[in-house]
């Protein structure tokens, strides 16, 4: 590694050219703090973390070492990918990544599932030296008979993951990490890597998991602003920020809030649900307020023309589920106002650094609560984030579903693999190594592998499964419910739950979309879409999975505290006060106590008010066996017991419960909803599931705690 003479100006080893360009068509007159710490670690090869809060410049960070570093290693054809969660966001990035490639007579060139074929064919033989692309785009290169990837992708010698925390997290990164393995055995050399995250509690950890197989191999670091780490989460400084709770009481009073407030002003609303997003843009659009709305199940013309509109007006509100949270530009905001609360520290981090990008702002957001439970999520989850805390991302564990995936991936990339040397395409990366045995001779056994000569071969199961539209079905790591496109004339405006067609409702048939009310005027139920004309009023928007997932032990327990008399250090509104205290006033003497956890019997039903959320929930209700109540599920704050329980049974099985904790239970039908579990044994695919569902940690915390029992006798 090549150590920086002292006193000597990080800046200075960029490429004069890129230097030039960074003074004179920039006209910066110095790199920010991140930026010059990352230079000496990027140019010298290392693999990286890249810390800052949104609008930080870690793009820059990243492009200006890697281009120098090319026209000092004189790379070759694609050298850098550059890989993000959204299409959106690679859109929004690809023209200013390329105009700093242009610096050098570089390009850079985009590649997602919107990508037109005959881009495609131009990228196949005049290979940019940057490629922007998702993690399922650059496998669907990997499979495709059409791509020659030792010449697009032999060359690669960096890779960027834009919003690494947003794939580390859930299966698409266990997806990443085995594509990029796969990419090294193609390139047959180490690939750097680079992670660019705004939000993570344990960088040092995030490092080590983006490094793959052999780690320790790797020189690497994590680089933030002004300083180099590796460091904990709790020397990063919480980001300033003006901070409001309110408690409104509905989504139409949302609404008029909304109106009334900050007009005049460019206002980001978030939501955390499709259907919550529909609503509020309708309420506002009732109101007069020029509104734009952006979710998932809009179409991709549909929300480009909200965000560029909201880009270039004014006075408007554009409401949005998490689809803008991450990093995608729609230009200069004055507010973020937040209706309830986002599920995590993260999340809000993430929302609130969309604000104060403009000299002489400051980063805002005011919550709007409609409810007096989402009140307490909200006060909750600022504790939280006043406290300087943010989740650790942890990748979710067991994914066998997806070593099942891979292992038909790389036989369809290379037609056929050894049935010996298979694990050799992850390079050891743990589970895509020999432990996963017993789930390759699964698929041989069903017909999803066939087996000749000591061979492996894609079977005729792989084919009936996942072989339409030429595999693709085999590179998404999620499963979507399925949907119905919606259509005005030839117009797409989005897609809606099939639900709204079919349930049994008075009247014409109305849906909610894009803010706006539409009748149903034709359903062709074969090719799954439904015609619409525009109307008035009376639409009715819904989703399937559209519900919060349950919240975590950190969460549920810094609610415990407000509830306990604690208030974020941030500015409550009278509202906020008022209903903060009634809530604690009504539900405290019942639900807490602090000293430990809580079990209340009365006449309705006997609760274990443990607030430990819903993961160590269902694990503790599952060890507790028949003494759980078998009809209601837990939930973040507490178990349901059976009404018929002893006061003795209940030491006994409390007692136990730190030495006999279990996987929660799942239902078998769950299993649908996991993306490639056809391809495992039925009972292997349900104890991923209730692996995945276990909170063994919280639960041994609140099974060790005292417990404050109120039984009346």
């Amino acid at each position: 590694m090549q150590e920086q003479p002292s006193g000597t100006d990080p800046v200075d080893r960029l490429d004069p050219v890129v230097l030039h360009h960074i003074v004179n068509t920039l006209g910066w007159p110095d790199l920010r703090p991140l930026q010059k710490a990352a230079v000496g670690p990027l140019m010298d090869g290392e693999d990286a973390i890249l810390l800052a809060p949104t609008a930080g410049g870690k793009t820059e960070a990243a492009t200006f070492p890697l281009l120098s570093a090319m026209r000092e290693n004189r790379w070759a054809g694609t050298s850098v990918l550059y890989l993000a969660p959204l299409k959106a966001l690679l859109n929004n990035l690809v023209h200013r990544v390329d105009s700093y490639a242009q610096w050098l007579g570089r390009r850079a060139a985009l590649w997602h599932g919107d990508t037109p074929e005959s881009v495609r064919r131009r990228i196949r033989t005049d290979s940019p030296d940057f490629l922007l692309t998702t993690p399922e785009s650059l496998e669907a290169m990997l499979i495709s008979v059409k791509t020659d990837h030792a010449h697009m992708l032999g060359g690669v010698r960096a890779v960027v993951v834009d919003e690494v925390h947003a794939f580390a997290g859930d299966d698409r990164g266990w997806h990443l990490l085995a594509v990029l393995e796969r990419l090294e055995r193609l390139t047959g050399h180490r690939i750097q890597r680079l992670g660019l995250s705004a939000t993570v509690g344990n960088p040092d950890t995030l490092l080590t998991w983006l490094q793959g197989a052999c780690p320790s191999e790797r020189p690497g670091r994590v680089v933030a602003p002004g300083v180099i780490l590796p460091a904990s989460a709790s020397e990063l400084p919480r980001p300033a920020g003006e901070v409001e709770l309110d408690y409104v009481g509905s989504l139409a009073n949302a609404a008029k809030v909304i109106s009334a407030l900050h007009q005049g002003e460019k206002r980001l609303v978030f939501c955390d649900s499709r259907k919550q997003v529909e609503e509020l843009g309708a309420a506002l659009r009732a109101r007069d307020v020029t509104v734009f709305l952006s979710h998932a199940s809009l179409s991709t013309d549909e929300r480009a023309r909200s965000e560029q509109a909201f880009a270039e007006a004014r006075d408007c509100v554009i409401v949005s589920t998490s689809t803008l949270e991450l990093g995608i530009d729609v230009g200069d905001l004055d507010r973020v106002i937040q209706i309830d609360s986002p599920s995590s520290v993260a999340s809000f981090l993430q929302r609130i650094g969309r604000t104060g990008r403009r000299a002489g702002t400051s980063r805002n957001c005011l919550f709007l609560a409609t409810r007096p439970d989402l009140l307490l999520q909200a006060a909750g989850m600022l504790s939280l984030w006043a406290r300087g805390w943010v989740e650790p991302v942890t990748p979710p564990p067991s994914p066998r579903h997806l070593v099942a995936q891979q292992i038909l991936a790389v036989t369809l990339q290379e037609h056929r693999i050894g049935d010996r040397l298979w694990p050799e395409q992850w390079n050891g990366l743990a589970p895509f190594d020999r432990s996963a045995s017993p789930l390759l001779s699964h698929l041989v056994s069903e017909g999803f592998l066939d087996s000749d000569g000591g061979m492996l071969f894609i079977g005729p199961e792989a084919e009936k499964h996942f072989g339409r539209r030429h595999f693709m079905e085999l590179t998404a790591s999620f499963t979507a419910p399925p949907e119905f496109t919606v259509l005005a004339g030839r117009t797409e405006i989005g897609t809606t739950d099939p639900s709204v067609l079919t349930e049994e409702r008075p009247g014409p048939r109305r849906l909610l979309l894009a803010g706006r009310s539409w009748q149903v005027t034709f359903i062709d139920w074969a090719r799954r879409r439904a015609f619409v004309e525009p109307v008035e009023d009376g639409g009715v928007a819904k989703w399937q999975g559209s519900e919060a997932r349950g919240l975590s032990y950190a969460l549920t327990r810094a609610m415990r505290e407000v509830l306990l008399g604690t208030d974020p250090d941030v500015k409550l509104t009278r509202r906020a006060t008022a209903a903060l205290a009634e809530l604690r006033m009504d539900r405290a003497p019942h639900e807490v106590h602090p000293a430990g956890t809580l079990l209340v019997r009365d006449a309705d039903a006997a609760r274990w008010w443990t607030w430990a959320g819903y993961r160590a929930n269902a694990t503790l209700a599952s060890s507790l066996g028949n003494l759980a109540d078998p009809v209601q599920r837990p939930t973040d704050t507490h178990i349901r017991l059976r009404q018929d329980l002893s006061l003795a049974d209940w030491k006994a099985a409390r007692a136990e419960l730190p030495d006999s904790l279990t996987l929660p239970t799942v239902d078998p039908r769950a299993v649908r909803g996991l993306k490639f579990s056809v391809a495992l044994p039925p009972r292997i695919a349900t104890a991923t599931l209730a692996e995945r569902l276990a909170d063994f940690d919280g639960a041994l915390r609140t099974a060790k705690e005292p417990v404050r029992v109120e039984w009346p006798a």
